[in-house]
């Protein structure tokens, strides 16, 4: 398949193959992930499946896409928010963890990962339609704070990308590796209160 991914044709049964794909997808992963069993998650014939998506791997990337946008529509609500840094560094906090710590982030790293010397262009599509579109609003909303005299920053993707590690601390490598099922909502907040500290120290006015 060329970089450039078609784009699926729409129809009614289109949402319904792309549930069917992503259970199908997060449970088996990519390469176990069959095109027999996608369709009978789907509720549909194969031919219908094909109709729609003609290769596996543009249909991996749609399911892909198609969460990762969803998830990175809601992080514009802290990129736009007229607030104190401190005010919106803790909601792109919660807004990175929701994202990096959720079933879906967790299982479609490890697919991305699983995949990557076969298919590389799978994790570039996946970064670029979600991690790098939520870095890039982080991104954003710094240069303006710094405009505004509210944050001193010479490099904004480094700090951005700063800011999204010292959101992850150990927690993301926890699931990963399944040491631990999930985390508490407590943890998340002291995490997010040190990275924020640790930011603002660096970069404050």
């Amino acid at each position: 398949m060329s970089q450039t991914a078609t784009s699926p044709r729409k129809g009614r049964k289109y949402d319904q193959v792309l549930q069917g794909a992503r259970d199908v997808f997060m449970a088996h992963g990519f390469e176990g992930a069959s095109v027999d069993d996608i369709a009978k998650a789907a509720g549909v014939s194969k031919a219908t499946l094909y109709s729609y998506f003609p290769d596996k791997r543009l249909l991996f990337m749609e399911v892909a896409r198609h969460g990762c946008a969803h998830q990175a529509d809601t992080a514009q609500d802290f990129c736009s928010a007229s607030c104190d840094p401190q005010t919106v560094l803790r909601a792109a906090g919660h807004h990175i963890l929701s994202v990096v710590l959720s079933e879906f982030g967790v299982k479609m790293f490890r697919i991305c990962v699983a995949e990557a010397d076969r298919f590389p262009d799978l994790g570039r599509w996946f970064y670029e339609s979600g991690p790098l579109t939520i870095r890039a609003q982080l991104r954003d909303y710094l240069a303006m704070a710094v405009a505004q005299n509210q944050l001193q920053i010479d490099d904004l993707s480094l700090a951005a990308d700063q800011f999204a590690e010292l959101c992850r601390a150990d927690m993301f490598l926890r699931l990963l590796f399944n040491i631990d099922a999930e985390i508490s909502q407590a943890e998340r907040e002291k995490v997010i209160n040190g990275a924020i500290d640790i930011f603002l120290t660096r970069y404050g006015v």
